[in-house]
């Protein structure tokens, strides 16, 4: 098992933050987002860590290596991630977004899962979204599932009993899987520019392609913004306060 991180974009919702930096490079509690993901990749049990870059690509230097989408600036993550084909056509590979933070215990979980391309997801969603959002409704996005498939995700409702969990941006393809991805991606042709993964699972689902659902609960965080940070640096330093359920700094 291989991990790719995309790191390509900018982040411009970062606002300053990434003004001289990539958005991965953003500090939580004292670390980069991608010093997290990194660790917590290794710690989950993936060694070889890949990072694809872009924006301002000379400063993701560290252990791991790396590749580059030259086109980043005109592009969106799908083709970040086509980048790493090499990777993805010859074994295994788990795949992160470079903006979210999470535990080694839903990297076993994902590597564990035997489908050739599965995504986690959040079963405590809504406790994360209230933090960050007066109306949690207003950003979550449909999804749903059935006996561990993935039936519905991206959409936008009024009604939760359309969001069973969240996607969280860590995926797993298998060659096969990546094989699937890449004909519609051949089919789409320039179209797939500024495709989004989500936009991407939507239509492999559309074209019959299996898509395993594996369930966490906690355990992780997405910053978008400078306010995502300042939450969750809040959540963290709550004296007397109970164990935060997004708290991802557990090695477990």
């Amino acid at each position: 098992m291989k991990a790719i991180i995309l790191a390509a974009g900018r982040g411009s919702r970062m606002g300053e933050r990434t003004r001289d930096l990539p958005k991965c490079l953003a500090t939580l509690d004292g670390r980069t987002l991608l010093d997290w993901q990194v660790s917590a990749l290794r710690a989950g049990g993936i060694q070889d860590v890949t990072v694809v870059r872009g924006y301002r690509a000379e400063t993701l230097r560290g252990d791991f290596s790396t590749l580059d989408n030259s086109r980043w600036s005109e592009t969106n993550m799908v083709r970040t991630l086509e980048c790493a084909g090499d990777l993805l056509r010859t074994g295994p590979c788990l795949v992160s977004y470079s903006d979210i933070v999470y535990r080694p215990g839903h990297v076993r979980a994902l590597s564990s899962c035997g489908a050739d391309l599965a995504i986690t997801y959040d079963t405590l969603w809504h406790g994360l979204w209230s933090a960050r959002f007066e109306d949690p409704l207003s950003d979550a996005e449909t999804f749903l599932q059935e006996g561990g498939r993935l039936k519905v995700i991206g959409g936008k409702t009024r009604d939760i009993a359309d969001i069973q969990g969240q996607y969280m941006g860590l995926l797993l393809f298998r060659p096969a899987g990546w094989a699937s991805a890449e004909r519609k991606l051949s089919e789409l042709g320039p179209a797939a520019d500024r495709l989004d993964m989500t936009s991407l699972l939507r239509l492999l689902l559309a074209d019959g392609v299996a898509v395993e659902a594996v369930p966490v609960a906690g355990g992780w965080c997405e910053a978008d913004n400078q306010d995502d940070l300042a939450i969750y640096e809040a959540k963290l330093n709550q004296p007397g306060a109970p164990p935060w359920t997004h708290d991802w700094r557990w090695n477990s």
